[in-house]
């Protein structure tokens, strides 16, 4: 009776604790979402060009969001993670609607980069404590629920951002959004309770590492390295679609911003969040009789993104495109369960959060900083019109396929890097 008790209070606090982590998550990427369905009104007010608003989105934003994660993510393995998500939530949520003060590219630039610094410390704090909620054999199904803030988050961004841009302005669209995050941070205070730290490991649990030796734990295991390269293939693809997808369907199909916000709305929430759950999910039991099936899994789905992508770029139908759309969508976000659940499981949890920071640097540099970049780049290369942007984004897709070639690769050793 007494054990049963205790690991129902346990289940009690781990889902609660997985509720206001997702509630922060979903804040983490409606902010960040926002701007990109407000990408149509910034380049007409601000009279911008495609590579600069691929550069305020993508690379300036992922830098400082990148680089940033891995001292914070140090200060998350160390101190209060509760602390660091709050702190976090607040400086990014003040900055989305600082946003809205902006006079013009540089101002822009600005305050885009502190959300960055803001989000840079929620996730892998985030990670670390849901880690320490669940066991290993339900940590990719927990990650699953709790990454259903991504496409949650996304979906509300669109929908915000494009119907309140078109009532009122883009500003005003910044400064209610933020102003909400902001409002939300005594809330995370007072209900998150994080659980003891190693909570689910067999020995005693080490103070965290020096980095040095934290990466040179991360730098022997080939499997880990694959996952970090396929991860940020596939996040280009991902974060090129997410960034992109507005102004594709308002200059190739003509169709307005409202409609446009609704349409990726639903596309982003129910093909992602299908995606995702079905990630972490399938993740946890296809891989009960061999650990290998994991990477070989996401690394299936990957592959199977580039010919829906080629059908959502090229069809001239909007009805086809968008359905097309949400499937690539939908295959996009798979791996985002998974590849969270395997490299939590390849380190010790005294280097969790610092782990979680390193693949955040790596996937992010790559794909959000250089997928939205380049396919801007591209697109002016190639006349900065409808046509240059659709031909961009479909070349880009192709990238795919490298991305899950690199999940099947990391199969070979991941089994026995497990066991190290």
């Amino acid at each position: 009776m007494k054990e049963a008790a205790i690991k129902a209070g346990n289940t009690h606090s781990g889902a609660l604790a997985l509720f206001v982590l997702m509630l922060v998550s979903i804040f983490n990427y409606l902010d960040r979402t926002i701007i990109s369905i407000l990408q149509v009104p910034i380049k007409r007010e601000l009279l911008l060009s495609d590579a600069q608003l691929g550069l305020m989105t993508g690379l300036a934003f992922a830098l400082f969001y990148s680089t940033l994660g891995v001292p914070v993510a140090r200060l998350a393995d160390r101190f209060s993670r509760k602390y660091v998500i709050a702190a976090s939530l607040f400086l990014w949520s003040a900055m989305t609607a600082l946003s809205g003060f902006s006079t013009g590219f540089a101002t822009l630039v600005f305050f885009r980069i502190g959300v960055a610094l803001g989000e840079a410390g929620s996730i892998p704090a985030s990670h670390s404590v849901i880690a320490d909620c669940y066991p290993p054999d339900r940590r990719a199904t927990a990650i699953g629920i709790w990454g259903l803030a991504l496409p949650i988050g996304v979906m509300l961004g669109y929908l915000s951002g494009g119907w309140l841009a078109q009532a009122i302005d883009w500003r005003a669209a910044l400064w209610i959004i933020g102003g909400i995050g902001v409002l939300l941070v005594p809330i995370v205070l007072y209900f998150l309770h994080e659980p003891p730290r190693g909570r689910f490991e067999t020995t005693a649990v080490p103070e965290a590492p020096p980095w040095r030796d934290a990466l040179a734990v991360m730098l022997r295991q080939k499997s880990l390295l694959m996952l970090f390269a396929g991860g940020a293939l596939n996040n280009f693809v991902l974060s090129m679609a997410l960034n992109w997808n507005a102004p594709f369907y308002a200059r190739v199909h003509a169709m307005a911003l409202g409609d446009v916000a609704t349409a990726l709305a639903l596309m982003t929430g129910i093909g992602g969040g299908v995606g995702i759950f079905l990630g972490g999910w399938l993740t946890d039991r296809i891989g009960v009789t061999d650990a290998r099936r994991r990477p070989q899994l996401t690394g299936w789905a990957m592959i199977a993104v580039v010919p829906a992508a080629l059908i959502q770029f090229l069809t001239d139908s909007a009805q086809v495109s968008l359905v097309a759309g949400g499937v690539a969508v939908m295959l996009l976000f798979f791996y985002y369960s998974p590849i969270i659940a395997m490299t939590q499981s390849l380190v010790p949890a005294s280097m969790r959060a610092f782990t979680s920071s390193i693949l955040l640097l790596t996937v992010n540099i790559v794909g959000l900083g250089l997928g939205p970049w380049l396919t801007g780049i591209l697109s002016d290369m190639l006349g900065g019109d409808a046509q240059g942007l659709r031909y961009a984004m479909t070349s880009l897709s192709l990238l795919g396929i490298a991305a899950g070639g690199c999940f099947l690769l990391a199969s070979r050793w991941y089994r026995e890097d497990i066991l190290k």
